[in-house]
């Protein structure tokens, strides 16, 4: 974490260092989530890991394996948990212990331009098929309906699930060929193909398109708000709603950190790791932390919370994905998961560069993933 983020995880330290005198957490930035996972493998082979560490829940699996993590299952109380979104609690366990706890997390929200569905008499979709009819009607006046980070896996994901088949189901079967998940596939290939939907491409995200007056909406991750607030043309008005349905179905999925404790740690460490992480889920400090970064909070509670209430009140932006939490999900964590986001990557780039079909990528897609779910 850089930035806002770092600068505000800092205050959360502080404030926790200072609420007691047994334990003291110090932290130190890597800056990305490359240098992160470089830095904790080669940690892990000269026996210098520290007490906790951020870390994707989906790379729990590999950790496991290779025997430096432990769980927090002997510090951390079912009612400690009681108050988070479940699919949080859900997607921290893996083979029966809690081996992450949750902390710094996201969704997928549609960002839509203000000034230009007044212009055009348009509402905020409710339907992804409401956004196929915006981009028909659009496309001759050279706007774009939509666009998409550099690739659109995100939305492959959620579209997939709302059709009813997710891509990997939490019994760990492939469903990225069938019949439902093709359909839905369809639906952003189709608009790339005519060109009422577009990527980032060099640009990295769909949003440098979108201030440009590019596009009419841009899908992406709600911890890029406060930074898309910061840099907003003069003049350009923008809102925020929760993704489109599909089949009257709602879904949006739940990206960022989980905190993990290593083996190494001593029994002193772990109990001041699992206050730390206890201090951080607390209602009051999650919204805190929602405020400062962008990111959601992780409670239940929150959503009722006077604090919280004025905040959203004051930076409505922040308020759709508040609302997306309730149909929030997260893809179940699995040994090889990385090569299979690398698969699932290199296919929507096929589809988008390439023009590749659906049936193509997606058939290839789940030769892979099925040979990465049987060596798990």
């Amino acid at each position: 974490m850089t930035g806002v983020h770092k600068t505000a995880l800092n205050k959360l330290i502080s404030k926790f260092n200072h609420s007691q005198t047994k334990y003291k957490v110090v932290g130190s930035s890597q800056g990305d989530f490359t240098s992160l996972q470089q830095k904790i493998t080669a940690a892990a082979k000269s026996k210098t890991l520290p007490t906790i560490s951020q870390a994707t829940y989906t790379e729990v699996p590999g950790f496991v394996q290779g025997s430096f993590v432990t769980s927090f299952d002997s510090y951390i109380k079912k009612s400690d948990l009681s108050d988070l979104y479940p699919a949080f609690v859900q997607s921290s366990k893996y083979q029966g212990k809690y081996y992450s706890m949750p902390f710094s997390k996201s969704v997928r929200v549609l960002v839509y331009n203000k000034d230009l569905l007044k212009k055009y008499g348009l509402s905020v979709p409710k339907t992804w098929t409401d956004i196929e009819k915006d981009g028909i009607k659009l496309k001759s006046k050279g706007i774009t309906a939509i666009a998409f980070d550099q690739t659109f896996m995100s939305e492959l994901d959620d579209l997939a699930k709302q059709g009813g088949t997710p891509l990997v189901s939490n019994k760990l079967k492939a469903g990225i060929n069938t019949t439902q998940t093709l359909a839905a596939t369809h639906i952003i290939w189709d608009m790339l193909q005519n060109k009422t939907a577009t990527t980032a491409g060099t640009d990295g995200y769909g949003s440098v398109q979108f201030f440009a007056g590019k596009t009419l909406f841009y899908s992406g991750s709600s911890a890029g708000i406060s930074i898309m607030t910061a840099s907003t043309p003069k003049g350009l008005h923008w809102g925020t709603a929760p993704l489109p349905s599909y089949k009257g179905k709602r879904a949006t999925s739940l990206a960022g950190n989980d905190i993990v404790m290593f083996k190494s740690a001593s029994n002193a460490q772990r109990k001041g790791a699992a206050a730390f992480v206890k201090f951080l889920m607390s209602k009051k400090q999650t919204i805190n932390w929602a405020e400062q970064t962008g990111y959601v909070p992780l409670t239940k509670s929150a959503q009722t919370d006077p604090e919280y209430k004025r905040y959203l009140a004051k930076s409505p932006t922040a308020k759709a994905a508040a609302q997306s939490l309730s149909f929030g999900y997260l893809d179940p964590a699995f040994l090889g998961y990385d090569q299979y986001l690398v698969d699932l990557e290199k296919a929507t780039s096929e589809m988008t560069a390439n023009h590749v079909t659906p049936e193509k990528a997606m058939g290839q897609l789940q030769k892979q993933t099925e040979k990465i779910l049987k060596t798990k």
